[in-house]
This record gives structure tokens, C-alpha cells and sequence, in this order.
């Protein structure tokens, strides 16, 4: 099992920045690829991006790319989503997952999430 707990989320104006932390528990954590995906209300989950077990790369939905960067810290067992520039659109409850098989933008195939964590951007 891991246990993933995210933190950081919050209300912040357009244009504004949040750092969220995904902290990782139980498991060999390097051994994971790390997501991060979001809900808006009355939404489907969407993919926001992923990053290798190395940190080495990474991938991002379309819409955040240039904004938003994910890192990992696996000394740390920590994964970090560094959001800039926000939009309202942005606005939505973010989850960390984690899953043990290779690279994808699925939420189906992540094996562990995190409760999550509310991100509101005002207009």
C-alpha cells in the first residue's frame, strides 16, 4: 500500500501561483510513477500531467503547459506540482497518484490517490 496526502491548495487570484505537495508513505517511492489530476464540480477527473520515477520527464495536458511543472523529490518521497499563472479554469480539487506500471495519462490505471486537495482561482 501508499498513502498519499496532498497539501498546499488554496484561493488565489488570476494570474497568481500555488505550489501543491503530494507526500508519499508505505511503499518504495522511486518505484512510482507520480500523477497529478484535477475535478472541477460536475466534471469528469482529468489528467494534469505525470513524471517518471526518475524525475527525469515528464508530460502535461495541453492546457498547462508552459504554467504548470511537476518535480519530485525522492529522497523526500515527494511530489510537487508548481502552478503559475492560473486561470479560473484552473479551479478544481487536485489528487496525486501514484502507479506502479509504466507512463500514462489514464486516471484508470493509477493504483493509489490521495483525498485531495481544493484549488480556487478568482477572477
Amino acid at each position: 500500500q501508499v498513502q498519499l496526502v496532498e497539501s498546499g491548495g488554496g484561493l488565489v487570484q488570476a494570474g497568481g501561483s500555488l505550489r501543491l505537495s503530494c507526500a508519499a508513505s508505505g511503499r518504495t517511492f522511486s518505484n512510482y510513477v507520480m500523477g497529478w489530476f484535477r475535478q472541477a464540480s460536475g466534471k469528469e477527473r482529468e489528467f494534469v500531467g505525470t513524471i517518471a520515477r526518475s524525475g527525469g520527464s515528464a508530460l502535461y495536458r495541453d492546457s498547462v503547459k508552459g504554467r504548470f511543472t511537476i518535480s519530485r523529490d525522492n529522497a523526500k518521497n515527494t511530489v510537487y506540482l508548481q502552478m503559475n499563472s492560473l486561470k479560473p479554469e484552473d479551479t478544481a480539487v487536485y489528487f496525486c497518484a501514484a502507479r506502479a506500471g509504466a507512463y500514462t495519462t489514464s486516471p484508470g490505471y493509477y493504483d493509489y490517490w490521495g483525498q485531495g486537495t481544493q484549488v480556487t482561482v478568482s477572477s
